[in-house]
């Protein structure tokens, strides 16, 4: 499968007139819960030529895109960021981003442009805004898929890995690890929750078919007692961010001379 995910990049390469500076994975696979027919969810960072970026018109207009998204198919799911959208959201400790960067699935990585990212990650990361990312997509999960006597029980997944990684900032104020595994036994004490969460992700790596089953009572509490206590914590959060603004202006700019130093 990597030699057609990068066979796949270097054909968006060709296509798009771009250099392709960093490809991960993103999804179930780099979270720690794939099912076996999981699909791949390849994100990746890519920079114009020189010539792209002195023009009237910005990147983001016309041709230029400032996202790549190829259909997706059965197997993989392929999107990319152009490098000027993808240092805007860093400023702002987009989670996506910052997950991506931390992703231990890397499929292609060249020039140092994210070398240098990840050095400047601890600065960029805003706890407070990403504790209301991760609390935003598990209460929206939850009422969409877990409330009712029968619910997708394969989504429990999708609203404990935001709470516990909102949970992990309150608890360390540190970024949280993407896999799934690491959260749980870090931050779930030994009992009943755990059990059933342990069982639920055996199941699911095994290839069990998690489809409509019984509300687990036990997990449904948790999340809701979890999901209140972070939003009457994010009513006393505050964060003050240094300006990178300089610092990534740069990154910019030598990532463009380091890329493309004879255009």
């Amino acid at each position: 499968m990597n030699a057609r995910i990068i066979e796949t990049l270097k054909n968006i390469e060709e296509e798009y007139r771009v250099k392709i500076l960093y490809a991960c994975e993103s999804g179930s696979r780099a979270w720690g819960f794939p099912s076996k027919d999981s699909d791949y969810d390849v994100r990746f960072i890519y920079v114009y030529r020189k010539r792209d970026y002195l023009s009237i018109d910005p990147i983001g207009i016309g041709s230029k895109r400032d996202v790549i998204e190829l259909p997706i198919d059965e197997l993989l799911d392929v999107s990319g960021w152009e490098l000027t959208k993808t240092l805007r959201l860093f400023r702002k400790s987009n989670p996506p981003l910052l997950e991506w960067m931390r992703s231990s699935i890397v499929y292609y990585q060249v020039f140092s442009t994210i070398e240098r990212m990840q050095k400047l990650s601890r600065d960029a990361f805003a706890p407070h805004s990403c504790i209301h990312h991760y609390l935003n997509m598990a209460a929206g999960n939850y009422r969409e898929f877990l409330q009712g006597e029968e619910v997708k029980i394969k989504k429990y997944f999708y609203v404990l890995r935001p709470v516990l990684a909102a949970v992990w900032i309150q608890k360390h104020n540190e970024f949280p690890p993407l896999e799934f595994p690491v959260l749980l036994e870090e931050l779930i004490p030994r009992g009943q929750l755990k059990e059933q969460i342990t069982t639920l992700l055996n199941r699911k790596l095994a290839g069990d078919e998690l489809d409509v089953e019984p509300q687990i009572h036990v997990i449904n509490e948790f999340l809701e007692k979890e999901m209140r206590c972070l939003r009457e914590g994010g009513k006393s959060r505050g964060h003050q961010q240094p300006d990178l603004t300089p610092n990534l202006d740069t990154l910019f700019r030598e990532t463009l001379e380091e890329v493309w130093p004879n255009h």
